[in-house]
């Protein structure tokens, strides 16, 4: 829950202090990019936020769910990064950046709903804490 919470924080600062990056990688459909950019940074911080509060399980799975629809929402960002690092002539980052990115998504979306115990497949993640 802390790694993950700690990615989160810290994905979530960088949207917010150095945004260029995930401004150039926006698929050109989505309205007012830097809005949107800043706003992802804000729903990084406060999911994480909510991971690691100890005072309200409902708000640790509100977090989860939350962190869980991000990763499914900037999951187009990562696909349109994707196309446009391969039609470069040398292939940008490369497959061995993009691949793993694309197939780790969905691992995120169950890491954040399993660690805040939104969800308990396959296991019980957190029997303690209600």
């Amino acid at each position: 829950m802390w790694v993950l919470a700690a990615f989160y924080a810290f994905a979530g600062i960088v949207h917010l202090t150095a945004p260029q990056p995930f401004l150039r990688i926006m698929p050109d459909w989505v309205p007012s990019p830097g809005l949107v950019v800043l706003l992802t940074g804000v729903a990084e911080l406060l999911g994480a936020i909510a991971l690691v509060q100890p005072f309200d399980a409902r708000l640790r799975k509100a977090g989860g769910w939350g962190l869980a629809l991000y990763a499914v929402c900037v999951f187009p960002a990562n696909i349109n990064h994707f196309a446009m690092d391969m039609a470069k002539p040398d292939h940008g980052i490369g497959l061995g950046y993009h691949v793993p990115r694309i197939f780790a998504q969905p691992l995120l979306v169950w890491l954040a709903l399993w660690v805040s115990s939104a969800i308990e497949w396959p296991w019980r993640a957190h029997s303690a804490r209600g």
